[in-house]
């Protein structure tokens, strides 16, 4: 079941989804600096910041899937189909 963060992810248009992964990306740097310097109140906070990017991330990368045309979405199952085969 999908979380309730990636169904609200769902409903950004691309170019709200990158402005946000690029604010929370410089959120997230800013913890990490203040964590090292002065520590947080809520060290676990900075997880679900690393995993909102993650969120943001993956649909960006699901978006770009899915606008793929036949001849790069070939190209795509071939090298994952050799990834599978090495392991």
């Amino acid at each position: 079941m999908p979380s309730k963060k990636s169904l609200e992810l769902k409903e950004f248009t691309l170019e709200d989804l990158k402005s946000e992964l690029n604010e929370t990306q410089a959120q997230y740097q800013k913890m990490e600096f203040d964590h090292a310097t002065k520590g947080l109140e809520n060290p676990l906070s900075m997880r679900e910041v690393r995993r909102d990017i993650a969120r943001m991330k993956t649909e960006l990368r699901n978006r770009e899937v899915t606008a793929m045309d036949d001849v790069a979405l070939a190209k795509r199952s071939k090298i994952r189909a050799r990834r599978a085969k090495g392991k």
